[in-house]
């Protein structure tokens, strides 16, 4: 079987990854209590369901506290297990709610939108790195379902991914991001008229950069970094590592620097590239 939980902060795109795991064939449960997983998986295996999706959150009340326990038996339990945490900015879900018009879940009269979601962003802190943590402030719905469905393509096993992400420190650094790199102080193909449009799988701003030694020496050193540490990581069982590799727009150099990076680790982990600034 395998057994895909999905949990993170209201407003984050919790909904939009159910209905990717639902059209992708699997039984899908929202808003389950955290002490009936086990039993849950248990009947559906019975039932013979081979594709589990549940969500499980702050809507489930106290019995959130018992899922890192839960998490260590159901591993146990089913041959592929898959833990996907959704988290934003305080910002983008306050905007979020204010387009919906909804409410949240542990609003009431007693406390604002930003409180709720202070409240239940602690509440949920002892869970948010179980598993692979994304941070959804600046993608949209569709990029959104196309990362989860990358997400879902990994094969199962011991074998740890790596998410190179590219961003834009004007935009924020990801939430989601282990390791930061900044590359601001590469030369900026953003100054050259034709260049600046590009992005940095484009292969004019690709001959750009390739002409700079320094980026080459930026590149090559992170990539000891990464490598170097990388076993240690593994040890700590970490199934997912996000390195994030920031520029000042998130288009040109860190683009090209996650590309460059992807690319050289794909030999020794399941790699994963993003591009925050752009689909």
């Amino acid at each position: 079987m395998q057994l895909v939980l999905i949990s993170g902060l209201s407003g984050s795109g919790k909904s939009v990854a159910l209905n990717v795991m639902e059209d992708s064939g699997h039984y899908v449960v929202d808003n389950l209590p955290a002490t009936l997983l086990p039993q849950l998986v248990s009947h559906l295996r019975a039932a013979g369901y081979q594709k589990v999706a549940v969500a499980v959150d702050v809507r489930s009340g106290a019995s959130i506290a018992a899922l890192p326990r839960q998490v260590e038996s159901l591993r146990n339990m089913v041959d592929d297990f898959r833990f996907l945490f959704l988290d934003a900015r305080d910002d983008t879900l306050i905007a979020r709610f204010s387009e919906t018009r909804r409410r949240h879940p542990l609003g009431d009269d007693s406390m604002t939108l930003a409180e709720a979601i202070a409240k239940e962003r602690e509440a949920l802190e002892p869970i948010s790195e179980l598993g692979q943590r994304v941070d959804t402030s600046d993608i949209a719905a569709n990029t959104l379902r196309n990362w989860v469905k990358q997400f879902m393509n990994l094969e199962a096993g011991s074998q740890i991914t790596l998410l190179f992400q590219s961003f834009g420190f004007k935009h924020g650094i990801p939430v989601d991001a282990d390791l930061v790199f900044d590359v601001r102080c590469l030369p900026n193909p953003h100054y050259d008229p034709v260049l600046r449009p590009l992005t940095g799988r484009d292969q004019p701003v690709i001959d750009f950069l390739e002409k700079v030694p320094e980026v080459e020496r930026m590149i090559y050193d992170i990539q000891g970094f990464v490598a170097s540490w990388l076993p240690a990581y593994v040890h700590d069982n970490r199934s997912y590592l996000t390195i994030a590799i920031g520029c000042t727009g998130g288009q040109h150099r860190s683009v090209y620097v996650a590309e460059q990076l992807g690319a050289r680790f794909r030999e020794h982990a399941r790699v994963l590239v993003r591009h925050r600034s752009f689909k």
